[in-house]
């Protein structure tokens, strides 16, 4: 297993303490801090692939923006400590499966002996193609029972298994809902394709918000300590915005509307997130890249 990369970032800060926790005997986690991992697979991507190399192009363009938000006026050198992991070691073999289970496992193994409430370990993971989120929400379901699930995309993600892939891009939400508890919750918001059979479960099971001032007041009547997770497809913006991605349908939502709720996630208990299908080479002019990396700092933010 390759061993993880540990990166700082701690400018001009005053901390809590940090104790380390030894997970295993190659990876760092600290308490009372955010973990930022990355997860570059793309391998049940059925329309167009290249969301693999997202994780670095966010990585890459991070060094070039600016450290403060003028939208929540904190700077991200200013905030409690974060930790860039690295990337996650994907298999190589011609079974995709197999590469994505490699992967989770070793998400698993660092993660699966910490408690994230006790310790206040955050978890940021960039992807990759959305079934990369499977490891962190199960992670974070198992460590909190009445989470509130907030899943942000174009696509429903709600069927069974698809093209011969149980955990594929468009089955991330089914998969995770095989682990839900009757405390947990699930809200959906910008869903704008998929099958009639999804929308019907989503209408039956009132996942689905309809417009923005609904889902906007739904996060806002959430109990202020009770955790929030958001797992976040990029084509939930609308491709005019954000073309580099794979999967993209129009109707989507602006930068503006995501600031609206991130300011409201940063007022709540919010816990972890996952940030996934950015495709850097569908975007030969690199702005998809800079708007994806501004919505991971507001995110990086909202954790702090």
């Amino acid at each position: 297993m390759e061993q993880l990369v540990l990166k700082s970032e701690l400018k001009n800060l005053k901390v809590p303490e940090i104790e380390y926790i030894n997970s295993n005997s190659v990876n760092s986690v600290y308490s009372n801090a955010i973990h930022i991992i990355g997860f570059e697979f793309d391998g049940t991507a059925c329309f167009r692939k290249g969301t693999k190399d997202g994780p670095d192009a966010l990585r890459e363009v991070s060094e070039g923006i600016e450290d403060y938000s003028p939208y929540m006026d904190m700077e991200t050198c200013s905030i409690a400590p974060y930790y860039d992991l690295g990337n996650l070691s994907v298999g190589t073999s011609d079974d995709i499966d197999a590469n994505w289970l490699m992967a989770t496992e070793q998400f698993f193994d660092i993660f699966s002996d910490i408690n994230l409430e006790k310790s206040g370990v955050k978890i940021l993971t960039l992807g990759g193609e959305h079934s990369i989120s499977y490891a962190p929400i199960k992670t974070y379901l198992d460590n909190y029972d009445d989470l509130v699930l907030v899943h942000l995309d174009a696509h429903a993600d709600l069927r069974d298994g698809y093209l011969g892939h149980h955990h594929s891009h468009a089955s991330i939400i089914r998969r995770s809902l095989d682990h839900f508890k009757d405390s947990h919750e699930l809200i959906q918001y910008g869903i704008r394709s998929g099958t009639k059979e999804e929308f019907e479960w989503m209408n039956e099971n009132k996942t689905i918000r309809k417009s923005r001032q609904e889902f906007l007041a739904s996060i806002e009547k959430i109990d202020d300590n009770r955790p929030i997770y958001l797992t976040l497809d990029l084509d939930y913006f609308d491709p005019s915005f954000l073309p580099g991605t794979g999967t993209p349908e129009a109707g989507g939502e602006d930068f503006h509307s995501f600031i609206s709720l991130v300011k409201i996630l940063k007022n709540k208990n919010f816990v972890g997130c996952d940030v996934v299908e950015l495709s850097p080479s569908i975007d030969s002019s690199g702005n998809s890249n800079v708007f994806a990396t501004k919505v991971v700092r507001e995110l990086l933010l909202a954790l702090a």
